[in-house]
């Protein structure tokens, strides 16, 4: 078992293992927070679908109000007028041959990757690189999208898209912004992450979807979510 040092035990010990409402958790979390540096203030919500089966996995996309605190870097995948309008809409790279070589060989310095359709073919390859780290472009996720797009696409990346994905363990973790917000706009950020994850709710999932949930910041003790109102999120 895992053992804690006593600035995380301190700091567990303030929560109490108590299950609150999401205001008072945030609170709660914050109040809980020991580390030197502006922590992450993160959300873990575990489901009852199964991801082995496809009608029960869960992928979507949410926009944080009040951004994730963290600076967005956007690859974009894009060739001819569709990289000038990218330029201008503020991507930080333009992918050419350099940069896919670079991300064959491990390099991946940022945060969001978008392609037009036309691309999906020719990065096809980087699959195994990018997939597993979650940046390869998909049309689910709203990141293959059409010249026109590519500025909006560009925009909510930079305000805050955040992608919620379920892990192996049918657990959603995400990062809803830091510390050093304010508590209304932690608030507004978890509100929208809990809002498209009950919407997103998978078609094959029987009974309750959400079967718990907590608060906690990088290295801070977990917070109980009371979810009889977080279920209630309306639709």
């Amino acid at each position: 078992m895992e053992k804690h040092g006593k600035k995380y035990q301190a700091a567990e010990r303030k929560v109490r293992r108590a299950t609150l409402f999401p205001a008072e958790a945030i609170v709660a979390a914050k109040a809980a927070a020991f580390a030197k540096f502006d922590e992450a203030v993160e959300v873990h919500i575990r489901t009852n679908a199964d991801p082995r089966h496809a009608d029960q996995q869960f992928r979507e996309v949410t926009t944080l109000p009040h951004g994730t605190g963290k600076q967005m870097r956007v690859l974009a995948f894009v060739e001819g007028e569709a990289a000038e309008i990218a330029r201008n809409a503020g991507a930080d790279f333009i992918a050419d041959e350099e940069i896919i070589k670079q991300i064959e060989s491990g390099w991946s310095d940022f945060e969001v990757a978008i392609a037009t359709p036309d691309q999906m073919g020719k990065i096809g390859r980087l699959g195994r690189f990018l997939g597993r780290k979650g940046l390869m472009p998909n049309p689910r996720t709203g990141t293959v999208v059409q010249p026109q797009d590519i500025p909006r696409a560009i925009s909510e990346a930079k305000r805050g898209r955040v992608e919620l994905r379920m892990d192996r363990t049918s657990i959603i973790h995400a990062a809803i912004g830091k510390k050093s917000f304010e508590d209304a706009q932690l608030l507004d950020n978890l509100m929208s992450v809990i809002t498209t994850v009950v919407q997103g709710r998978p078609s094959g999932v029987k009974g309750a979807f959400l079967r718990s949930a907590s608060l906690c910041t990088t290295m801070g003790p977990g917070v109980n979510l009371d979810l009889s109102g977080v279920q209630s999120v309306p639709s």
